[in-house]
């Protein structure tokens, strides 16, 4: 009895009941009927749409650029210097400061410093005036210091005067002799040869030293002398 309830229930399993096959039919009926129920353009949508198909657009190459002559520098043009660049200035050495106490003693104590004096520079002595001396003629010639009388001057009885500049050495004698005025050519020509051979004079001195100098002078010549 086991054997037949077992073999019941598993071939009892795939009989089908009415209610499940009309239940499928009803299914696949309103399923259908609402399929046809759609509108057109619903219907129209699922319609595959044509093919893409790609075209490869040629690209244009860019045009070709204008040629560049090359410019060659005029050499009739002043060409610019170029600048030199800047060499660095040498630095001035540093200098060790000696070590130590640095401190600054004030003059009241209490390391305030007051002001300095310059110190005193006395003026320097004013320059004195050398002592110049004029030449003067000499006593000890003074006898012979009338040049001679011209004889023509005498036979005719004629005055005159002289008057001449002459230099004088420091040794006291006549070096050169010049005529500023003369009556007459003969007593400027006995003046000159009778100074440059006779006359003596004491020097001029600058602080006592005797120095060349200049001196004018008159020569008188008298009948009344004769």
């Amino acid at each position: 009895m086991t054997g037949q309830a077992s073999g019941q229930s598993r071939y009892g399993a795939g009989r089908k009941s009415p209610l499940g096959l009309g239940g499928t039919v009803a299914v696949h009926a309103l399923v259908i009927g609402a399929f046809l129920l759609l509108p057109k353009e619903v219907i129209d949508t699922f319609s595959p749409s044509p093919p893409i198909t790609g075209v490869n657009i040629p690209i244009e190459p860019p045009p070709p650029l204008d040629p560049v002559d090359d410019v060659k520098p005029d050499p009739k043009l002043p060409t610019q210097p170029q600048p030199q660049p800047e060499r660095p200035t040498a630095l001035d050495p540093l200098v060790n400061m000696p070590t130590g106490d640095t401190s600054l003693i004030g003059s009241n104590g209490h390391g305030d410093i007051g002001p300095t004096t310059p110190p005193y520079i006395p003026p320097p002595p004013p320059l004195s005036e050398p002592v110049l001396t004029e030449a003067s003629i000499d006593p000890r010639a003074k006898a012979a210091f009338q040049p001679d009388y011209p004889g023509t001057m005498i036979r005719q009885g004629v005055e005159g005067a002289v008057t001449v500049r002459v230099t004088i050495s420091p040794e006291g004698r006549v070096t050169a002799i010049e005529k500023v005025s003369a009556t007459d050519e003969s007593f400027w020509l006995a003046t000159q040869r009778h100074a440059l051979r006779t006359w003596r004079f004491r020097p001029a001195t600058r602080d006592g030293v005797a120095i060349i100098s200049t001196k004018t002078l008159t020569v008188r010549f008298t009948l009344t002398d004769r």
